[in-house]
């Protein structure tokens, strides 16, 4: 397959391990989980900087699993920084001791971006399936503490979206630059737990409207980002702003994925340790199966808005309908779009959506549950 011309990325987000301390679940990892042993060596992810280095990235995003489980996260975070990348730790910060944390800020660590699932420790230690609200408050503390920017990442639900509003409190407690308040997307366990963590469109409305006016009142301290779920669009977005066009991500084993989702998609896979990232970047078919336009079918084919959403979301259509390349039923055009819109109607439907008739299980080491917990019908297992 010839090169093409197509700009380099601008993000790297590297995917040191699958192995996290928690069992969350929404997880986006893949449903089988990299082994610890099959991860890339400190050696590979060196190459690996210093090839996308060369490509044009401009941001390196540490993430997981858990970066922190990686005992050479310090050595690669300096690799990076060394070669003029902005560096961003994506992390639960179950890990994030202060000497961890200063070695981590004289390896020129840019940025934290720390998760936290609801504002009350009950609740958050059973979202997050252990005992550690208070660590991730101590630890966002941390990062303030040692100077860095602090984003807060809350991935919202139905069981923790009404919250909405004592969320954000904790985020201005906590001096947060910026928050990601982003409804669950629904791929890997998410997709496995949609009927307990779709919420109503009542919930949304609310939290929309709480959202609002916190922006409004902290607009010149805090940053806020609201991400509706896409089965609420009348409209999909286009995949990480296009396919293979800005992003790219490399997961624990080495393989290469315009997209967090790409993994479960039929298509050949391109691996840093067989290919340079150059090719991979610019001529492997996973990179280039839907870039641009040319590959749509009807409707999108003939859409006025085939040059907006590009298509939607490659790997949403091949989860719901089985085919990567149909329209993603996301959208109201597209001749799958029952399969969302029954997914909503069940989310509304009183006899399913009442929280109060609904106690979900104990998962372990979580504290003890409340009414308004709908069951969670599959929970991730953690990498060896």
């Amino acid at each position: 397959m010839p090169e093409t011309t197509v700009d380099g990325p601008l993000g790297l987000l590297a995917e040191l391990t699958h192995a996290c301390p928690l069992s969350c679940s929404y997880c986006s990892n893949p449903l089988e989980l990299t082994k610890r042993s099959a991860e890339l060596a400190t050696a590979d992810w060196h190459r690996v900087l210093d090839e996308a280095a060369d490509l044009g990235v401009l941001q390196s995003h540490f993430s997981g699993g858990e970066p922190l489980l990686r005992r050479d996260l310090v050595e690669l975070v300096g690799h990076a920084s060394s070669l003029g990348m902005y560096t961003n730790l994506v992390t639960s910060a179950i890990g994030l001791s202060r000497p961890r944390a200063q070695a981590l800020r004289d390896a020129g660590l840019d940025h934290v971006q720390v998760s936290i699932q609801a504002d009350e420790p009950v609740l958050s230690d059973r979202l997050a399936g252990i005992s550690s609200f208070d660590k991730k408050i101590e630890a966002a503390r941390l990062v303030k503490e040692l100077g860095w920017p602090l984003t807060l990442n809350v991935v919202l639900h139905r069981q923790n979206i009404d919250r909405v509003e004592a969320i954000l409190g904790w985020v201005e407690e906590l001096g947060a630059d910026r928050v990601e308040l982003a409804n669950t997307q629904y791929y890997g366990w998410a997709l496995a737990n949609r009927s307990a963590l779709l919420p109503s469109r009542e919930q949304l409305e609310n939290a929309e409207k709480v959202t609002r006016a916190f922006r409004e009142r902290l607009r010149d301290r805090t940053d806020v980002i609201y991400v509706i779920p896409d089965y609420y669009s009348r409209y999909p977005k286009p995949c990480m702003g296009g396919w293979g066009d800005r992003q790219l991500v490399i997961g624990p084993e080495g393989n290469a994925w315009p997209c967090l989702s790409a993994h479960e998609l039929p298509l050949p896979k391109a691996n840093v340790r067989e290919h340079p990232l150059d090719w991979i970047w610019r001529s492997s078919p996973m990179f280039t199966a839907f870039r641009g336009t040319d590959w749509m079918p009807d409707p999108c084919r003939s859409c006025e808005r085939r040059e907006v959403d590009l298509g939607g979301c490659r790997c949403q259509a091949f989860q719901l309908t089985g085919d990567m390349t149909r329209t993603d039923p996301v959208c109201v055009l597209s001749p799958d779009r029952h399969l969302i819109d029954e997914a909503v109607a069940a989310a509304n439907d009183p006899a399913t959506a009442d929280p109060a008739e609904q106690v979900g299980p104990v998962p372990v080491g979580s504290g003890p549950v409340g009414l308004g917990m709908p069951e969670l019908a599959v929970r991730p297992h953690r990498a060896d």
